[in-house]
């Protein structure tokens, strides 16, 4: 669809259609933003240019209107200084490696499936292919990765990185559903989405910055199954609704309005509908089974500090819902601007990193960092 057609379709279009689409979402839960969020800000900032993810004042200040930060200030509220820092270093690089996607290399499987690889390489503590030094995705990845592990008990460490693998090989899929000849079903692309939208690597961290890990029983168990999938679900339904226009102007299928339109033929509009009454009914879902919580655990005989860690978690779940929202509307990454860099072919300046040979530090990635 062009951006002609997409505006043809009424209240979907633009600024105005964009609060229109979130004027009706219901996400209760308490809207918060971290104090150290300036200096986590600048220290992104550095971080990106230092290794060669950002180059150019251009594209500091497009990435920098994004206002990633905010993000996770708002996921991590109570996060400590050095805590929030490194997870603006992760969202940052999120945001990077994502759109590498938007142009022709999110269309070629094979091209995705060696990046993704060499990602893997790295959590698994692996060399990268002989003779195929690393760029600077693979570089920072390493340097992140060591970090967020570092001294984190065996049980939280695998299990983040279950959820950092899930996230990396279903962009692979994602691949493909942009070259296939046939599009996928919204519970197929649910099944891979769930993994990219990358909704559970930010719950582990949850964990990490509270200086818990929860016990495996309690976290696979349910009703923190469920609850945690409906985090994911929500997060992806208010994502493809805020993010619709960019999509349109990009003509990526990887959204559920987008394959709803396409597989019933409905208007636009009453897609857009659809979707959101989806994730109105997650988050009342969701509300029913953290209401009766407190009573499963007393009556399971779970300790009193477990069961504190617990309701943290599961606070970190509403924070990511409701941050997810609120930084969507202040961010310029879905507004008229937003989408009018990604239109008409046009890529992200970070877009089309090498996954090979790094530049030397500093080479040619001079930009600004301003407070």
């Amino acid at each position: 669809m062009s951006m002609t057609e997409a505006g043809a379709v009424g209240d979907t279009a633009g600024r105005e259609g964009l609060l229109r689409r979130t004027a009706r979402l219901e996400i209760p839960f308490r809207s918060a933003v971290g104090p150290g969020v300036g200096k986590a800000r600048l220290h992104t900032l550095r971080w990106l240019r230092d290794f060669g993810l950002l180059t150019g004042e251009a594209a500091f200040e497009e990435y920098d209107a994004l206002r990633l930060e905010r993000a996770m200030a708002r996921f991590y509220p109570r996060a400590a200084e050095e805590d929030l820092m490194l997870a603006t270093d992760v969202n940052g690089w999120f945001f990077v490696f994502d759109d590498q996607f938007d142009g022709p290399r999110g269309r070629r499987p094979r091209d995705v499936t060696r990046l993704v690889d060499r990602l893997v390489r790295v959590m698994d503590g692996r060399e990268p292919p002989a003779g195929a030094p690393a760029g600077p995705l693979v570089e920072s990845f390493r340097d992140l990765w060591h970090r967020i592990n570092e001294g984190m008990p065996p049980v939280w460490r695998e299990r983040f990185r279950r959820h950092w693998h899930g996230y990396l090989l279903a962009h692979r899929r994602e691949a493909l559903n942009r070259s296939g000849d046939r599009l996928p079903t919204v519970e197929e692309f649910l099944a891979a989405r769930r993994h990219t939208i990358g909704i559970q690597p930010c719950l582990d961290l949850a964990e990490r910055f509270g200086r818990y890990t929860l016990p495996s029983a309690l976290h696979g168990g349910h009703p923190l199954k469920e609850m945690r999938r409906i985090t994911d679900e929500v997060a992806i339904f208010v994502n493809d609704i805020v993010s619709l226009d960019k999509e349109l102007a990009v003509g990526d299928v990887n959204n559920t309005v987008v394959l709803l339109r396409h597989g019933t033929g409905r208007p636009l509009p009453d897609c857009v509908r659809e979707v959101r009454a989806a994730a109105n009914g997650r988050v009342a879902r969701f509300r029913e089974l953290a209401a009766g919580l407190p009573a499963l655990l007393e009556a399971a005989g779970v300790p009193g500090k477990t069961r504190a860690h617990v309701e943290d978690y599961v606070d970190g779940m509403r924070n990511v819902m409701r941050g997810n929202l609120d930084w969507s509307l202040e961010s310029r990454r879905y507004d008229d601007a937003g989408v009018a860099a990604v239109s008409g072919g046009r890529l992200r300046p970070w877009a089309g990193l090498p996954d090979e040979a790094v530049p030397e530090r500093g080479v040619g990635a001079a930009g600004p960092v301003r407070p």
